[in-house]
């Protein structure tokens, strides 16, 4: 395996960040999501979306012979409604080049973020996947989630099921 490195993203990074996110949608939720809004989705759009989440904490790319191969963004503080008191901090995206998966790459990027998570003092995170992505709740389950409860979300107008992960740092 070649060597891994995590670091914080930078402006030149988010093209890269934005076409792993749009590959990464168009392969992991064919068949979940409506091929029309998965069609639709369009790398430029997406930059200017992260240009936003460029300017907070918490954004971090795996990088692999000077190239971006995988990304990760997380909170620090809880940031959700009342209804979750116990939960103190969020894995918000997890992502890794498609043709890259299984290579120790979320992994890297995944215990990044818990190691962040403890010099915080934080306790629980939170991660939210589509119920019908087996293929990352795997994952999660593998790294220590417990399966935490669901709510909805909304994509191209329909309306999907997503789960949640609840991780306890103490014990990872």
């Amino acid at each position: 395996m070649q060597n891994i490195i995590i670091r914080n993203v930078k402006q030149e990074d988010l093209w890269a960040v934005s076409s792993i996110v749009v590959e990464g949608w168009k392969s992991a939720y064919r068949g979940i999501i409506a091929d029309e809004f998965l069609d639709s989705l369009k790398v430029e759009d997406n930059y200017n979306k992260r240009l936003k989440d460029y300017q907070e904490n918490g954004f971090i790319v795996a990088e692999i012979d000077n190239e971006v191969v995988g990304f990760c963004r997380y909170t620090i503080k809880n940031l959700f409604s009342q209804d979750v008191k116990d939960i103190d901090c969020e894995l918000c995206a997890i992502y890794v080049k498609p043709d890259l998966k299984k290579q120790g790459i979320g992994k890297a990027l995944f215990n990044y973020v818990i190691q962040e998570q403890k010099k915080n003092n934080n306790k629980n995170m939170i991660l939210w996947c589509l119920k019908e992505n087996y293929n990352s709740r795997k994952f999660y389950e593998k790294m220590g989630g417990i399966l935490y409860g669901e709510n909805e979300i909304e994509k191209g107008g329909k309306k999907y099921k997503e789960v949640g992960y609840r991780y306890d740092l103490c014990n990872l």
